[in-house]
């Protein structure tokens, strides 16, 4: 009883300091992100095409600093990414604002594009080293080095909310919901109690995910850039059979979308303003555009062009918010699911259950090992990186070990404690790196100049 109410006081916490965070987090992801798009005149949405053919490796330099390729960096940021976030987060977001919230979602993931463009571009351009002389790449890297050591500040605040933010507790959480609806262990011939299969669905998971983490980023990427396609096709390919099963009820599904995101007798919390916060939230959980967490893989990819590798990491909000998110949102609306009381995972799992002849929730349950799994692998990473600048590479790894044991804990929190939790984190995450990336926003754009300058040349 004791930690049960230990853990409503927490979660009142996080609330009560939600609250205060988000406007500042609404205010410069997306005041910031619509600054930026003017700025840029468009350039990340004009080279559309030409970002796709980096990624498919046309312009790959095999001498160029870095431990992994563009495509593994995008892979593995992305694989943090397409996850639990957008088959539950979009859930949740549903849930919470109904089905209009999508359509912020989206708005936020094609200001999130141009985010991502120069967050990504500034990873290479501000390059630094940690203790052991090791490449190194993103916002704290990009704050000191391109402002000066007078806004370390900056940075040390990033990573003290990365430390929180990186741990890989939503995944945990959801999984083990998902396992729990999935296998129904009520009806299992081990009589257990249902905290004590929680328990054990987060040892379990804790001690594949060591497996990975503790072999370092090159393992993570290969991991990564295994799974992540396979995973992100087969997820497609159920909700595109979905929709075709259900053809004439896709298009009713996004006009209630559009209709209902400018609904302004909406019931959510906070009326229409506490809708797009929604949106907005749940969209930096789907693509992490404007968190500073992609920059830090792709600051160590093997490409000496910020540009380029900043046109790389556009594509990133695009596969896995608009498309994927969208086709989770479309799938739980057309099925009705969205109607119900349940939330996060288990609403998915009931929409999957429901379109799919039964048994689509045990192939989501499939699809979301997979997802759980690399995600988690990613994650560990970058709350390493976060610990190793605030002490040094050595002391740094030993946030795995912190990071694997709050697996555990997170299998047995409530969905509330640990979207909550993540929720504050993304937001004060969000303050410092979106305020380095407006101030050196002109950086980006002196280096795009010669870069397309350079580009039209080579193709002339």
């Amino acid at each position: 009883m004791a930690t049960f109410e230990t853990m409503e006081k927490i979660n009142s916490f996080l609330v009560d300091a939600n609250s205060w965070a988000n406007w500042p987090m609404f205010i410069l992801l997306i005041g910031g992100g619509l600054f930026l798009i003017f700025y840029s005149k468009l350039t990340p949405y004009r080279f559309f095409g030409h970002a796709i053919a980096i990624t498919r490796g046309k312009y790959d330099d095999k001498n160029a600093k870095g431990d992994v390729s563009s495509l593994q960096a995008l892979s593995a940021a992305v694989a943090a990414t397409v996850g639990l976030g957008n088959i539950s987060g979009v859930a949740i977001a549903i849930h919470d604002g109904g089905p209009g919230v999508v359509f912020w979602i989206w708005m936020t993931a094609i200001i999130g594009m141009c985010i991502k463009f120069y967050s990504c571009s500034l990873s290479i351009m501000f390059r630094g080293e940690d203790s052991e002389g090791k490449l190194q790449g993103g916002p704290m890297f990009y704050i000191t080095k391109g402002l000066g050591n007078k806004y370390k500040p900056l940075a040390i605040f990033f990573c003290l909310s990365g430390i929180f933010g990186f741990l890989g507790v939503f995944t945990a959480n959801q999984f083990t919901e998902t396992f729990m609806s999935v296998v129904e262990p009520s009806d299992s011939l081990f009589t257990m109690s249902d905290f004590n299969w929680k328990l054990s669905v987060g040892i379990v998971l804790a001690i594949i995910t060591s497996f990975v983490i503790f072999g370092g980023l090159t393992k993570i990427a290969k991991v990564a850039t295994a799974i992540v396609p396979v995973m992100v096709m087969v997820y497609l390919v159920a909700v595109i059979v979905v929709m075709v099963l259900n053809a004439s009820q896709v298009i009713p599904a996004l006009k209630l979308i559009i209709s209902e995101a400018w609904n302004f007798k909406t019931i959510v919390t906070g009326g229409f303003w506490g809708l797009v916060i929604i949106g907005v939230k749940r969209a930096m959980f789907s693509n992490e555009a404007g968190l500073g967490s992609a920059p830090m893989y792709h600051g160590q990819s093997k490409n000496d062009e910020p540009i380029r590798e900043g046109l790389v990491a556009m594509l990133g909000p695009f596969i896995d918010t608009i498309l994927v998110c969208t086709f989770t949102a479309v799938v739980i609306i057309l099925s009705g699911a969205y109607l119900d009381d349940s939330s996060g995972i288990v609403m998915t799992l009931q929409a999957f259950r429901t379109t799919l002849f039964g048994f689509g929730d045990d192939l989501l349950m499939i699809i979301v090992t997979a997802f759980a799994l690399s995600t988690l692998f990613t994650y560990s990473y970058y709350g390493v990186k976060c610990l190793s600048f605030l002490t040094n590479a050595k002391i740094g790894r030993f946030y795995n070990h912190y990071f694997v044991i709050m697996i555990v804990f997170a299998a047995v929190a409530s969905l509330d404690l640990v979207k909550n939790l993540i929720d504050l984190s993304y937001a004060l995450m969000v303050i410092p790196n979106m305020i380095a990336v407006l101030i050196l926003a002109p950086k980006v754009n002196a280096a795009a100049k010669i870069y397309f300058q350079k580009l039209k040349h080579e193709q002339a």
